[in-house]
């Protein structure tokens, strides 16, 4: 593991494939390519604190694939939460790196897709959630409203 993916706010190495983190400086954008990511996927706004507005060029110009879904903070969608599961499953087997502003709307994501798509059980999915903070009256009923939606359209047998 490259050390220096711990300096990122709130870095967490959800599986070898999967690390997490809030808004990387441009500097820390080379260090995750030089840990073998592949792939960026920013739920941030382009207006959300020390975004970097040339973001998508400097990812491919170091050499991974850069997917935009902006998620309001006060506001997710279930859509937000459909692209982003298509874009997880749409890079599957590489090693990709999810980030927002300070990993929350982020660790709510991957909970649920680790929840809802790869079967790890709830409780030790939302571990990693805590270990970032604790999910708001907004966040806390989304996520919950999420489950149950996803898991109607998607029985896991």
């Amino acid at each position: 593991m490259n050390h220096n993916m711990h300096a990122l706010t709130n870095f967490h190495q959800i599986t070898p494939n999967l690390g997490t983190a809030g808004m990387p400086t441009r500097q820390q954008f080379s260090e995750i390519a030089a840990a073998g990511y592949q792939v960026v996927i920013n739920l941030a706004l382009v207006n959300s604190p020390d975004a970097l507005q040339d973001e998508a060029e400097l990812v491919a110009s170091l050499g991974m694939e850069y997917v935009h879904i902006p998620v309001i903070w006060e506001d997710p969608r279930t859509t937000d939460v459909a692209l982003f599961f298509e874009n997880m499953q749409r890079h599957q087997g590489k090693k990709i790196f999810v980030h927002c502003v300070l990993n929350m709307r982020v660790s709510a994501f991957v909970y649920l897709y680790r929840v809802l798509r790869l079967g790890t059980p709830t409780l030790e999915a939302y571990w990693d959630v805590l270990s970032i903070w604790q999910p708001d009256e907004v966040w806390t009923p989304f996520m919950h409203q999420v489950l149950i939606e996803f898991s109607r359209q998607n029985p896991t047998y």
